[in-house]
């Protein structure tokens, strides 16, 4: 399409990266309208240059290379570089897209705030580190991003710094994605042990030829390919927030709104599940990764959605829903069908956006009251809020025709029709899942939305829509949210859409497997087909107990959900409490490091460094030098006397040898 295809790539994230630093470094001189204007404008580009590409690579060209060597350290070559095919394409636009709502979002809702100019800087910068994230041929680059984008979440969920809440939140996604990095970083190190390259294309051919290489790992024979598989899956733990790393996401809600939406839509938490589609030769390799992968998904999947029923702040509800879903897409790469998990986490880039923004602004219409026990009856006056809101909520429990219905409903076939051990406990989570997503996301409609209002009556009449910077966003992400699934099901399930980007064994293609259960044909009778066939499916059935559950229970009847709560007061707080994950990080993982610390300051450090090696050489010195002290008097008899002395003894010892 262009001579130079190059130059566009590289402006895609650079743009991202001046604008950070001109509104971070120059802030002040250019005043808010020049930050969020000069933000605004370079990531609207990189979103024009993405489309671009995208459709360049749709028509067939893409890119593979390295813009320049770093450095070259063994023999391994570290290299910058850009990987251009479907799956990177696709996620530059879904990034850029995502990314400027959010930006003109915060016009709006970061107005007031004093870190404007800082926030702007900060949300650009984001985006840039998951550019360069999405857009890496090696591991190197790959490892640049996935750092990146960890930093400036950092700064982002602790923005408000004065907060101590803040702090502690992002004080805790900063160490427990450490956990996952570390084990991360120790499977790109394996990958440059065993195959001396850091190059994606490199180590993609010759991971084949090294699937029998074993290894002893913890006294188990392994295979180096699954132990790799398994490292890169502790790191997307981490990023992705998979159980038991899955503890910072939910408390990055001390966050302001807009970067809870950039967060938990396209960007960071999926950074996880990116790399394990674009890892996919290497985890077609492992049997075993991939039951891991699918097993801890199909955990994260059921299990955090439960908390999701019993919480009341209105964005630690779509946070956990958030949880949730990522633990479908990672349900999805175990199962192999990972054009169904990128298929579901395009989709739900533009539903969770529009539900945060949503959010968002009924906070701001609330005066930031976010407890949805002092909401009620917003429907009437924010109908714009409200109706997008309610478009979001389709799209997320999979209401037929709506872009979850056709991205979730096939990661719950392409598991039902796996092989892979923990297959069959996983069909039965995501399956359940669903019922418990409904509830819960018709409890937050109902809560906020209907029902008698239950704020004050000063708030109350204060309660207005929200100005058009947050609500055209809103507007712009509704429009995906209800179509895009219509409109790629298609191409991206039974069409080749991803093409070579993603690699699957025969033996392990589900979708294959699921194309032959939908109707032979395309277009409207295909969407026709597949939606007549979702309906008849449990998923469908248990969407719609789970609306009416909610309607019965916070419309029809409200007061029973106190006395289930009274009457199952321990699975209640069990839920409350999180299953107790931060209590045990906390009493046993938090204070067993501060107590084996404290031992090795109290002994290690006090007692032999400073008592025994520091002080007792010391003391020994001196004591040494007392001695010495009395020897050197100065007068010259007493020298006399000792050589006189010492004469004496050299004399006895050679005349008695």
């Amino acid at each position: 399409m262009f001579e130079n295809m190059q130059l566009i790539y590289v402006a895609i994230p650079l743009s991202c990266l001046v604008a950070s630093i001109i509104a971070g470094v120059f802030g002040k001189k250019i005043g808010r309208a020049g930050a969020h204007t000069i933000t605004i404008s370079a990531v609207a580009l990189s979103f024009v240059l993405s489309l671009v590409v995208y459709f360049d690579v749709l028509a067939g060209n893409k890119f593979n290379g390295s813009l320049y060597t770093w450095a070259i350290s063994g023999g391994v070559p570290f290299e910058i570089g850009f990987l251009i095919d479907e799956l990177s394409a696709t996620m530059m636009a879904v990034v850029t897209f995502v990314s400027l709502m959010v930006h003109i979002y915060t016009v709006g809702y970061m107005h007031d705030d004093p870190g404007y100019q800082r926030f702007f800087s900060y949300i650009a910068l984001f985006t840039f580190a998951m550019l360069m994230l999405v857009m890496s041929n090696n591991f190197l680059q790959l490892f640049f991003g996935w750092e990146a984008v960890g930093l400036v979440s950092y700064l982002l969920i602790g923005f408000w710094f004065q907060r101590e809440s803040a702090i502690a939140a992002n004080l805790k996604a900063f160490l427990v994605n450490r956990v996952g990095d570390l084990g991360f970083l120790l499977g790109i190190a394996a990958i440059a042990f065993l195959f001396g390259s850091l190059d994606y294309s490199a180590v993609f051919s010759a991971a084949p030829q090294a699937a029998a290489v074993t290894v002893p790992f913890l006294g188990v024979e392994t295979t180096w390919i699954t132990l790799i598989c398994l490292l890169l899956f502790v790191g997307a733990m981490g990023k992705s927030a998979q159980v038991p790393l899955h503890v910072w996401l939910p408390d990055s809600m001390e966050g302001p709104t807009p970067i809870s939406a950039l967060i938990h839509a396209a960007t960071m938490v999926t950074a996880g599940i990116f790399m394990i589609a674009r890892m996919s030769p290497l985890y077609e390799l492992s049997e075993t990764a991939l039951s891991v992968v699918m097993v801890i998904g199909a955990i994260t999947a059921f299990f955090m959605a439960l908390i999701g029923l019993v919480q009341n702040d209105i964005k630690r509800v779509v946070a956990y829903s958030t949880l949730s879903q990522l633990g479908y897409m990672t349900v999805a790469m175990g199962a192999s069908a990972y054009a169904a998990g990128m298929f579901h986490l395009v989709t739900h880039a533009f539903f969770k956006a529009l539900l945060f923004l949503a959010a968002g602004s009924v906070i701001i219409a609330m005066h930031h009251e976010q407890d949805m026990r002092a909401m009620g009856g917003l429907r009437k006056p924010l109908p714009i809020t409200y109706l997008t809101a309610v478009i979001g909520t389709l799209a997320l429990v999979g209401f037929p025709g709506f872009s979850g219905f056709f991205s979730k409903d096939a990661i719950i076939e392409a598991v039902h029709l796996s092989k892979l051990p923990g297959s069959g406990f996983a069909y039965i989570a995501l399956t359940a899942g669903v019922f418990v997503t409904s509830f819960y996301s018709f409890r937050l409609l109902f809560l906020t939305f209907h029902g008698r209002p239950r704020m004050d009556q000063e708030v109350r009449r204060h309660v207005k829509e929200s100005p058009w910077v947050v609500t055209v966003p809103l507007v712009l992400l509704a429009i995906p949210s209800v179509v895009i699934g219509a409109w790629y099901v298609e191409p991206m399930l039974f069409g080749g859409f991803f093409g070579e980007s993603l690699k699957v064994l025969p033996e392990h293609d589900t979708l294959a497997q699921l194309a032959h259960e939908v109707p032979d044909a395309t277009g409207v009778e295909l969407l026709l087909g597949i939606m007549l066939h979702g309906m008849l499916a449990p998923p469908f059935w248990l969407f719609l107990v789970g609306a009416i559950a909610a309607w019965v229970m916070y419309i029809d009847k409200p007061e029973l959900p106190g006395k289930l709560a009274v009457k199952f007061s321990a699975i209640y707080r069990t839920l409350m409490n999180k299953y107790g994950f931060d209590e045990f990080y906390e009493r046993v993982i938090a204070r067993g490091i501060r107590s084996i610390g404290h031992v090795f300051w109290q002994i290690g450090d006090a007692k032999v460094i400073d008592g025994w090696m520091v002080n007792g050489t010391a003391r020994v010195v001196g004591w040494f030098s007392g001695i010495i002290r009395h020897i050197q008097t100065g007068y010259v008899y007493h020298y006399a006397f000792a050589m006189i002395i010492g004469l004496f003894l050299l004399m006895t010892l050679f005349l008695k040898f």
